[in-house]
């Protein structure tokens, strides 16, 4: 992994949220050091992990207090994205921990996550407060997230045999390591078209592959390749329920994407960016939505009096 570079196109020019942001930078730095030292005990990774957690808490609450002073006018709804994530992203990753016994995945998607999400948060969150940049105002989608969440972990399951539980709801694209990437444009009842977006872990791929060969691959092959197609078909058949589509789809290798390919369509924008986590890696849903355009319907000729002649039927003998 990587080290998070800090550089000043992160400072938002409020020495008390720089400075936090400087350091949580030089412990995720650390954290990663430890991660990739073998020698380092489970108990140093477990340590630097909950001062991670206490320190980040400790810069909410600073930050939250900076809005406040300078009546920040979305400060409810920055306040809320700090609430999601120690409520929900950082309690889900935590449990992987404990689950996995601290083991060097999970402490990898653990950091992972953390960089990513505290990377995109300053660049766009923390960077309106002080108003160099303008965030476009989203739709509130909380009714719908739910019913998606349900028919995520319910298609996981059926699936892949794991369960999926919303980690953010708000996913900014951070990079989930290794993984399998598609996209599928839907054609709905009211005429309507829902483009979706997917992200699986390499990790979830594998284990369903293995399901299936009855073996346990442990890096792509061709087979796991056509397997995963099947895979995204599956789970696509499964979310056009979900929107009420029950056309049929076959996945080809032209709808899958790379890594870069993904991270370039998801930058034109997706209303809904879910990303879900289960015991063996993340799964991403992205969806949105539009109306197609109509088709005028052609003019029919009118005849001298005005009126519109109807079109002579086609008899059959």
């Amino acid at each position: 992994m990587e080290n998070l570079a800090w550089n000043e196109q992160y400072n938002i020019g409020v020495e008390v949220v720089d400075k936090a942001h400087a350091k949580l930078f030089r412990i995720v730095n650390k954290l990663k050091n430890l991660l990739e030292n073998p020698e380092s005990p489970r108990t140093a990774c477990e340590e630097g992990i909950k001062y991670l957690e206490s320190y980040t808490m400790k810069h909410f609450s600073e930050e939250e207090a900076y809005m406040r002073s300078v009546r920040y006018a979305d400060y409810a709804r920055h306040k809320k994205l700090h609430d999601n994530f120690r409520d929900k992203t950082l309690i889900s990753l935590k449990q992987d921990l404990q689950l996995s016994h601290y083991s060097s995945l999970a402490v990898e998607r653990f950091l992972g996550c953390m960089s990513g999400w505290l990377t995109g948060h300053i660049m766009m969150e923390d960077q309106a407060i002080v108003g160099k940049v303008t965030i476009k105002k989203r739709y509130d989608l909380s009714s719908e997230i739910s019913i998606i969440s349900r028919a995520v972990n319910r298609a996981m399951q059926d699936i892949l045999q794991v369960e999926a539980k919303l980690v953010m709801d708000d996913y900014k694209g951070q990079n989930i390591g290794k993984g399998f990437y598609c996209r599928l444009l839907y054609d709905i009842d009211n005429g309507g078209k829902v483009q979706l977006l997917l992200g699986v872990e390499e990790q979830l791929v594998l284990k369903a592959v293995g399901l299936v060969l009855m073996a346990s691959p442990t890096k792509r092959t061709a087979m796991v390749n056509a397997a995963a197609l099947q895979i995204f078909e599956q789970l696509f058949h499964h979310m056009g329920r979900l929107f009420r589509s029950e056309a049929s789809y076959s996945i080809t290798s032209d709808d899958m994407l790379t890594r870069d390919q993904f991270r370039a369509d998801f930058m034109r924008g997706y209303p809904c960016r879910l990303l879900f986590s289960t015991r063996l890696g993340y799964f991403i849903f992205c969806f949105r939505t539009w109306k197609a355009p109509k088709q005028q319907a052609p003019e029919t000729p009118a005849d001298s009096s005005g009126s519109a002649e109807a079109p002579e039927s086609k008899k059959t003998d």
